[in-house]
């Protein structure tokens, strides 16, 4: 077990290496929240207050999906033939999944706060209730983490892997997405938090199937 565990970390700990050596890839994701919210702020001629609360949180959800597709997508397909198989001699499938999983979650957590604050900052805050607000966030780095690290899996196998990427999650991530939506919403409005509980239970339940069936799927596609 400890073992296993040393080998997620140091698979974790690649992942990072790499990336902070090719910043490239962290800074032009960064550029993207940036630039979406001042497109956003230019088209809707968007001073602050000014947007309605349903307007201002589906415009956001839609930057951070978009950005999430973006952050995750690479997860596999940077990835050389060589460094693979040299990662199937000396990490199991599991432990693979789980480092990829767990950094993606890392990275979204990371995009998400930057993201809302960013967004808070330029088109204005109504969220009533921060707190719930930010589990919403954190719920759905995980769920988008979870289920696109493992399309991304699975659309490196492929020549197009980019728009079977595109094709493949969308039906994974709308459910997600609608429920994360309500949640926010009522955050936004500071309804009480038993009004979404039936929500966030959903939601961690969806987290959680996506995560159980990549620990149990991945294995497979890895040996093909």
């Amino acid at each position: 077990m400890t073992q296993s565990l040393q080998q997620v970390g140091a698979l974790m700990r690649k992942e990072f290496v790499l990336e902070w050596r090719q910043r490239y890839a962290l800074n032009g994701m960064l550029l993207y929240i940036v630039g979406a919210v001042f497109v956003c702020y230019l088209s809707f001629n968007a001073r602050r207050g000014q947007l309605t609360p349903i307007v201002w949180n589906t415009l956001f959800w839609i930057i951070l999906l978009f950005t999430a597709i973006n952050a995750v997508a690479k997860s596999f397909v940077q990835e050389r033939a060589g460094r693979l198989l040299y990662y199937y001699t000396v990490a199991s499938p599991l432990q693979i999944i789980v480092s990829k999983i767990l950094y993606n979650t890392v990275l979204m957590l990371v995009l998400s706060g930057l993201g809302f604050t960013t967004y808070a900052f330029v088109l204005g805050n109504p969220v009533q209730d921060i707190g719930l607000y930010l589990v919403s966030l954190l719920l759905g780095a995980v769920g988008f983490a979870g289920s696109l690290t493992l399309i991304a899996g699975i659309a490196s196998k492929a020549e197009n892997s980019a728009t079977l990427m595109a094709v493949l999650s969308f039906p994974v991530i709308l459910p997600l997405l609608l429920m994360l939506l309500r949640v926010s919403k009522n955050a936004l409005d500071g309804l009480d938090r038993s009004v979404s509980a039936d929500e966030i239970v959903t939601i961690v339940a969806i987290d959680a199937i996506v995560l159980v069936l990549s620990g149990l799927l991945f294995p497979f596609l890895w040996r093909s």
